[in-house]
């Protein structure tokens, strides 16, 4: 399978199945699909829509990659399963020991949204931080795993993930993490899926974060504490991994929550850009809900 960047364009709700070219064209992938998800990925979408560009059967849209709405590339996944303190930097600011295992934790999958909408800051929050992360889409049907062959042959593509937080809601309202995960519009997803085939190496990916035009977040996948093929093997163990499934893989130093005081946290109009080397770059306003 050629490598691909396949998108969701066209207004909420109403999204249409896309392709980007090599020349930054946008290709109607809808007669293939109607979008990335589980039905679809189960069938073999990503070889269906690889098979239809190399045969020129995808059409070209007539409208700009850049004057279209983008939606989370991924229409609904069935569970977005994060892995907290993955990036030895990350446990440092936060004074936390390194992991002998994986921190694993839910976040509700509605609150993945597209990668340029608007992120609500919750009511009564002063604590709404920032987290740049690699996200890994789930292709095939992953149980008991034994080797990071398996576990990396299960992986449809990748994307960019935003993981906010609020750390109050997280850290000081009885010390369950997914309170301070699952807000609405807590999980900006995109802005396309880069299929697997595309990236040789997921430890080999710089991750950039920066707010309102300042650099906060610059790091490597290579300083993942459990890498990629790793953690899918190690969940492998514990749940079924389903095709559309996201795993949002941890996060580099440089939070609000690891910086000195004054935190800078999030508020009502801050601009967050969030980008990966090779999968693309979200951008986010934030706003007081």
């Amino acid at each position: 399978m050629a490598g691909m960047r396949v998108l969701r364009v066209g207004e909420a709700g109403a999204e249409r199945l896309a392709v980007l070219d090599e020349g930054g064209r946008l290709l109607d992938a809808s007669g293939v699909a109607e979008a990335i998800d589980h039905h679809s990925l189960s069938g073999g979408v990503l070889d269906r829509l690889a098979t239809a560009k190399a045969e020129g059967a995808l059409p070209a849209l007539d409208v700009r990659a850049d004057r279209v709405r983008v939606g989370a590339p991924v229409a609904r996944p069935g569970k977005v399963v994060c892995i907290g303190l993955n990036y030895r930097d990350h446990a440092e600011e936060t004074g936390a020991e390194l992991p002998a295992e994986p921190v694993v934790f839910m976040k509700d999958p509605w609150t993945v949204s597209g990668p340029y909408e608007d992120v609500l800051i919750p009511r009564g929050s002063v604590k709404t931080d920032y987290e740049v992360e690699l996200a890994v889409v789930i292709g095939r049907t992953a149980r008991y795993l034994d080797s990071d062959e398996d576990a990396l042959a299960c992986v449809a593509g990748y994307a960019v993930s935003h993981d906010v937080s609020e750390r109050e809601f997280q850290l000081e309202r009885g010390g369950q993490w997914d309170k301070g995960k699952s807000c609405e519009t807590f999980n900006p997803l995109g802005p396309w899926l880069v299929t697997a085939d595309e990236v040789p190496d997921p430890q080999k990916l710089t991750l950039r974060l920066s707010v309102n035009g300042v650099e906060r977040q610059h790091g490597s996948t290579a300083d993942m504490v459990f890498p990629v093929a790793g953690i899918i093997r190690y969940l492998s163990q514990f749940m079924v991994l389903h095709p559309g499934d996201v795993i949002n893989t941890g996060t580099p130093a440089g939070v609000a929550l690891g910086r000195p005081d004054p935190k800078p946290y999030l508020r009502d109009g801050d601009v967050v850009e969030c980008g990966i080397d090779g999968l693309g770059t979200m951008r986010q306003t934030f706003r007081q809900a």
